[in-house]
């Protein structure tokens, strides 16, 4: 928060306005599931000077209270008359008069609150409603050295149950029955919950790598593509891993023998003062000699409190990589038409280098028996 009112400063805001759960959490330490129940609003005010200021149905009240936040403003939701919207106003009139409030406005972000609700309180808020100048999304970006271990932990507990896969997976086994006996595997090893879980199979890779599991039964030859982003105390992990069913063709251990080698060569220059595009192209060299990537976009992503989040590594992005930052290396390539393999890890960037978090995969394709 300190860092925060320092940059408030430079910017010239009187108040940032927080409405979304990652946000709202990084600054409390707010913890709770309930963000599934799209009912109420919940609002964050963090002043020039002082703690912050939630104000938030009241159903959140007791939770709130057990965080660091001392001044909690409730009011009893969901109300359709007023759901929040006097009591936000209010606060933000008090805290910022007629100065500049900044909210969260850059790529992936967006106002957690009903239109016509955000129209009523911008009309009756004294002061300017402007973008925040990137200033959440900076801070996030860079984590603490407990922030990273909780993600670390995450990438120990995926580890753990990817290991186990050949106990769940072989010839003839439902791929849904996968999926469901795979996040079984995430609980028993320590994740809190399980909200992303993709994966594919079929003859030397898959279709795509966001489609729901079907009942069609792994094959002689097939590839298992399992992808997860299970939580440990609110920090994702986020990486895959390939099988083979049976029998690895050449296509297939070749394609998971260039994955692995585009992954090391994105490691390898991986430190302070690359740039996204960098690594993007450093792994897509590997991949299409430098053709510029695949239909997918980009080669990999921020990682943090949410599954995907901050820079993107794609040739337009030039973020340059600080110390603190955790990101996914996730390079893909087409395997036959129509079909692809990808993979996936999640490293921190350190002072000289880089740090794997996630249990590194070798280039000899598993197989499973």
């Amino acid at each position: 928060m300190a860092r925060a009112q320092t940059q408030m400063q430079v910017h010239g805001l009187a108040a940032l306005l927080l409405t979304t759960e990652a946000e709202i959490r990084y600054f409390t330490g707010f913890l709770t599931r309930f963000w599934e129940s799209p009912s109420r609003p919940w609002f964050l005010v963090i002043p020039a000077s002082g703690k912050p200021i939630a104000v938030i149905p009241s159903i959140g009240a007791a939770l709130m209270a057990q965080t660091w936040i001392e001044d909690i403003r409730t009011w009893c939701a969901p109300h359709p008359i007023d759901d929040g919207v006097s009591l936000l106003s209010d606060t933000l009139n008090a805290v910022a008069g007629t100065g500049q409030i900044g909210i969260p406005s850059g790529p992936e972000t967006f106002v957690r609150v009903p239109q016509a609700d955000w129209r009523r309180i911008d009309r009756a808020t004294k002061g300017s409603i402007v973008s925040d100048n990137g200033i959440t999304a900076m801070l996030r970006a860079v984590k603490s050295p407990a922030e990273i271990e909780k993600i670390a932990t995450a990438c120990t507990i995926a580890g753990g149950a990817f290991a186990r896969v050949p106990d769940i997976a072989g010839l003839g086994t439902p791929l849904s029955e996968v999926f469901r006996a795979f996040q079984k595997l995430l609980l028993d090893e320590g994740a809190d919950w399980v909200p992303y879980l993709a994966g594919g199979a079929g003859p030397e890779g898959y279709a795509d790598v966001i489609s729901p599991a079907t009942e069609r039964p792994l094959a002689d030859g097939d590839v298992l593509m399992l992808d997860t982003g299970a939580v440990f105390d609110g920090y994702f992990c986020d990486f895959d891993r390939n099988f083979a069913i049976r029998t690895a063709s050449d296509t297939a251990r070749n394609a998971q023998a260039r994955l692995i080698d585009s992954i090391d060569r994105a490691a390898d220059i991986a430190c302070p003062g690359t740039t996204a595009a960098q690594l993007f192209h450093a792994m897509d060299d590997v991949l299409t000699g430098g053709a510029g990537g695949s239909d997918a976009g980009r080669l990999g992503h921020g990682l943090g409190m949410q599954l995907t989040e901050g820079l993107s590594l794609i040739p337009g992005d030039h973020t340059e990589l600080r110390p603190g930052m955790v990101i996914t290396l996730e390079p893909g390539i087409e395997t036959t038409p129509g079909r692809m393999m990808v993979h996936e890890e999640n490293i921190v960037i350190t002072e000289s280098g880089c740090r794997f978090l996630s249990p590194r995969a070798g280039a000899d394709l598993e197989v499973l028996r």
